[in-house]
């Protein structure tokens, strides 16, 4: 069947760009940091802005938000260890990124509901896929942002599972991007 000049142009004029800014149209994995002051005094933190950034040594660029208290724990000790969360842990969001560590005592509310290990001297979640410990080589101002360039020293493999990711996030109405 031979198509008219009018199907042909409802086929090109149908296909319209999405409204969603760039930045917003990828599909990032959401992090967990957990960090310490090196007193004793811990703390946990969303991130979604993370990459690996070289292969050999193994290093990572993390952008930490300004003004949390994990920013002020690395500052103070700069090891850390990023957390790959599981789908399933999408509620984590609430309690991890959406308050702050200045005025909520996140770690005692993870270990009252019996959702943290102990690995390389860190609290992590102990249902989150993967850890690696990361030591701060190098900072540089991103805005409201600090971008850390981090060495990998260690990493675990934790469990198996879907990665949980922005759209997760997105699904659920917990994030603005």
């Amino acid at each position: 069947m031979k198509q008219t000049a009018t199907d042909k142009r409802k086929k090109t004029t149908s296909v319209r760009p999405t409204a969603k800014r760039p930045w917003n149209r990828i599909n990032l994995p959401i992090y967990s940091i957990s960090s310490t002051d090196g007193n004793g005094s811990a703390n946990m933190h969303i991130i979604t802005y993370v990459t690996a950034i070289s292969m050999q040594p193994k290093r990572f660029v993390c952008g930490v938000y300004l003004g949390t208290r994990t920013f002020d724990n690395i500052q103070q000790h700069p090891h850390f260890v990023l957390q790959l969360l599981a789908e399933h842990q999408y509620r984590l969001v609430d309690l991890l990124g959406k308050k702050t560590g200045h005025t909520t005592d996140k770690m005692a509310r993870l270990q009252k509901r019996k959702e943290l290990v102990e690995w390389k001297g860190f609290l992590v979640l102990k249902d989150c896929l993967a850890v690696m410990q990361m030591r701060v080589t190098a900072t540089m101002d991103a805005g409201d942002h600090m971008i850390l360039l981090c060495d990998v020293l260690a990493y675990k493999n934790m469990n198996t599972g879907t990665v949980l990711t922005l759209d997760t996030l997105r699904k659920h109405k917990l994030t603005r991007i």
